[in-house]
């Protein structure tokens, strides 16, 4: 595959304004849960103590897994809301949810009031649509394509 088809594949998105209203609340969302899992912020227990939680729930070594978790949903949630590398952004976010909703979740039942899954299962269901479709019309992925003269922005109608 030629960089130019790369480029192309990685960046170029189908997706119209609906992925920006997508991106942008997903993306701040898993940002400040990131922000929790690693700095601390907003309540959270920062590395350490995510660390910890994770090692008692059997994701060990619970400091890498708070590093990883935290790194994809912080870094990755960033990335989605500008539209930067949104598919890779957004498989590693979606892979980040899969493995909450599986670890963690799924054994509460479906409603948040329990702990359950729906809330990482949506996450997870967005964060699939856009690593399919890309970041759509608004993003800084269209910008580098452009640049890079991987041609332009595939309009859709509907």
């Amino acid at each position: 595959m030629t960089n130019a088809k790369f480029a192309q594949t990685l960046l170029n998105s189908n997706g119209g304004y609906a992925a920006l209203i997508l991106r942008v609340p997903v993306g701040l969302t898993l940002a400040a849960h990131g922000a929790q899992k690693l700095f601390g912020w907003f309540g959270g227990y920062g590395l350490e103590g995510t660390g910890q939680w994770m090692a008692s729930i059997g994701l060990e070594p619970g400091y890498l897994m708070a590093l990883l978790a935290g790194g994809a949903e912080f870094f990755g949630g960033l990335a989605l809301v500008l539209g930067l590398l949104t598919r890779p952004a957004a498989l590693v976010t979606a892979f980040a949810m899969l493995v909450a909703t599986l670890s963690v979740h799924i054994g509460n039942g479906l409603f948040m009031a329990n702990n359950g899954y729906e809330y990482a299962l949506t996450l997870f269901a967005v964060t699939l649509a856009l690593a399919i479709q890309g970041g759509g019309r608004f993003a800084v992925d269209k910008v580098l394509l452009e640049r890079l003269g991987g041609g332009g922005y595939k309009q859709r109608t509907a």
